[in-house]
């Protein structure tokens, strides 16, 4: 049984439709990818799984427990944890009060545990960690943000386009730490426009175009298909 189920997925906003009624399945312990052009629905598809937009259909199910018609507090308490695009951090607040925002609800001593992880995961943070978030660059403004998303204790982390915007140093920081993550068997699934990460992470690639999928492959087997290799790998 997949670790999440989705199913008729559909996303509105307004009198326009982002996400057109998509199944989406992602396997525990696996890394799964979300390809498309800008526009294509990706960013849409990460929110409705969170429940984050006001119009959004279709079921859907974590370790088999039915979300369908679930809150936002809900989905994170079944153990889905989100790192939006841009990171949104607070630039005022400390990188540790940031790291903080991740873990509300959790009891004093989960939260000290999951701190000396994220801070023994990546060791800047602990001696920075009373530094504003605002100082930091933009590639370790990604790694507080990935981190705070693990605060919770997630079991599926949902990461959208996390090299977005870095220099080719910060984008290797960053596919260093997510390695690392994946490695740990934490189920992830990874919306890029990198797709030199998602064949160095993916297992499995969903391809978005006009909200709907396209295509759903290995990533094998999406290098071999010329027509999705040259329109979405390059």
């Amino acid at each position: 049984m997949p670790l999440l189920t989705v199913r008729e997925l559909t996303v509105r906003y307004g009198g326009a439709t982002a996400v057109r009624g998509i199944d989406l399945d992602v396997a525990e312990g696996t890394v799964t990818g979300i390809l498309g052009a800008n526009g294509a629905g990706k960013t849409s598809t990460l929110m409705g799984i969170m429940r984050a937009v006001p119009r959004v259909t279709g079921a859907m199910t974590m370790a088999g427990g039915d979300l369908s018609g679930a809150h936002t507090r809900d989905v994170v308490e079944a153990g889905v944890s989100l790192c939006p695009q841009n990171r949104r951090l607070f630039a005022s607040m400390t990188i540790e009060e940031n790291l903080l925002l991740g873990a509300q609800r959790k009891s004093r001593a989960v939260v000290r545990s999951r701190l000396d992880e994220a801070y023994e995961r990546t060791p800047w943070l602990a001696t920075r960690r009373r530094e504003a978030a605002g100082r930091l660059s933009g590639g370790q403004q990604q790694l507080v943000a990935i981190a705070r998303a693990l605060m919770s204790a997630p079991r599926l982390l949902m990461l959208d386009e996390p090299s977005s915007g870095l220099s080719p140093v910060a984008v290797i920081e960053v596919r260093e730490l997510l390695e690392r993550i994946c490695a740990s068997g934490l189920t992830v699934l990874l919306v890029e426009q990198n797709t030199h990460l998602v064949q160095a992470l993916c297992s499995s690639v969903y391809v978005l175009s006009e909200g709907r999928i396209v295509g759903h492959d290995t990533v094998e087997n999406l290098v071999a298909n010329d027509l999705l290799s040259d329109a979405y790998l390059g």
